[in-house]
């Protein structure tokens, strides 16, 4: 009889774990097969079994976590092999489409917005590709004629390009492919660089949803965008002439000073639009979705209501406080309605409720008092080692509604917690 009674205890606590890992995966309880008949089980001595009783509650998912007001995750941004930090830009400025973020060798390095970045250099007439769409969208929006551009599905063959001459060390947010690898003089004049070799040779290429061509039309809106900012107007864009963002960024931190060797890490941005972060376990995540409504309570006191704009899909490792492995984290971001209400806050800690579902007056038992039946559902079992079937409805920090034939406020069930 002690040995049914311990069977029966350990249905319990795997129909909680069980559970419990459902809500938080978002799936289906698949309950665990008990022996016998479903309506009985042997009674054990009620004073080696811990109870609970059913109480009348209310029940709800909401639930509120530690966050952070702020810009946003900052990402960094390097400069190229072979050059000298001329020009960086302040702390906390913003930056947007056609002005510059730095100078490398006293050359601009141009934001473009867009997401695919500038990965090779631009010279030869007929390449094809995505990064040629990023560019000849932004000088359309810089207000500069591109010029008609091949449909989708049209064939082009690359034209030989021209021979250069050797550039200077160019600016960029990742040491290209073929970047110079000549030393810069070391008082950051410009030096004698190797030449930056052009990109391969395409043999003829089938233009694609979402590429562009390079067009003389648009090699000629190159040159009088060039022009435009005080630059050689060669018509050529290298690597590093310009810094592809999603949109306006703000500077964070400066990784370095005018003067340094450009190879390496340069300063990092933020967009320029204040969100609250908040970490959570990836478990936890699929309790957050887009769009659900937040209340943040900021440092203050008062309040400004949100939505989550993202959750991201990059699970990252974190670390406890004593240095030991934490739960893996995904991070969700949190959009003000009322932007107003942070404008005197540059980063803060707040405190995020995330809302969800309520219900009044419900019959609730400890999650751990759920025996899985042979049959399929669920039963609660009294101290007598009677089960009573029941059905189960929400799941709210570790309570669970129930209902049934017999199941009132004050009944004594078995339970694992």
């Amino acid at each position: 009889m002690r040995a049914r009674r311990s069977s029966s205890r350990r249905r319990r606590v795997a129909v909680a774990a069980a559970v419990v890992s459902a809500l938080a995966a978002g799936g289906v309880v698949v309950a665990l097969a008990a022996p016998g008949d479903g309506t009985h089980a042997a009674a054990g001595d009620p004073a080696e079994v811990r109870t609970a009783s059913v109480t009348q509650t209310d029940l709800s998912t909401a639930l509120t976590k530690s966050g952070t007001l702020g810009y946003g995750t900052p990402w960094t941004v390097k400069g190229p092999a072979g050059g000298r930090v001329t020009l960086l830009p302040a702390s906390g400025a913003t930056v947007q489409r056609g002005q510059q973020l730095y100078r490398v060798n006293d050359r601009p390095a141009t934001v473009f917005y867009g997401a695919t970045p500038l990965f090779r250099r631009l010279d030869t007439p007929g390449t094809v590709g995505r990064d040629v769409r990023m560019v000849a969208d932004n000088l359309r929006a810089l207000g500069h004629d591109i010029g008609a551009q091949p449909t989708v599905g049209t064939l082009v063959t690359p034209s030989p390009a021209a021979p250069a001459p050797a550039p200077v060390a160019s600016a960029s947010s990742a040491a290209p492919t073929g970047a110079p690898t000549g030393a810069a003089d070391p008082k950051g004049g410009k030096g004698q660089q190797d030449p930056v070799p052009p990109a391969a040779p395409q043999g003829p290429t089938r233009v694609r949803e979402g590429d562009a061509v390079l067009t003389p039309s648009l090699i000629a809106a190159v040159e009088r965008w060039q022009q435009s900012t005080g630059a050689t107007a060669s018509g050529v864009l290298d690597v590093g002439d310009v810094v592809v963002t999603p949109g306006p960024v703000r500077v964070g931190d400066l990784k370095a000073r005018p003067g340094d060797d450009s190879a390496g890490d340069l300063l990092s941005l933020t967009g320029t639009e204040k969100v609250v972060t908040v970490p959570v376990t990836a478990q936890d995540s699929a309790s957050f979705q887009k769009g659900q409504t937040v209340t943040v309570t900021l440092p203050d006191g008062s309040t400004a209501p949100g939505k989550i704009s993202a959750v991201s899909t990059v699970i990252q490792g974190a670390d406890d406080a004593e240095g030991g492995n934490a739960a893996p984290k995904r991070t969700v971001t949190v959009q003000l309605d009322e932007a107003s209400k942070a404008d005197r806050i540059d980063a803060a800690p707040v405190q995020v409720q995330f809302t969800g579902r309520t219900e009044q007056g419900v019959l609730a038992v400890p999650v751990g008092a759920l025996v899985a039946l042979s049959e399929g559902g669920y039963a609660l079992q009294t101290p007598d080692g009677r089960l009573i079937k029941v059905t189960t409805g929400l799941f709210a920090k570790g309570l669970v509604k129930v209902g049934g034939d017999g199941v009132t406020a004050g009944l004594k069930v078995v339970t694992t917690s």
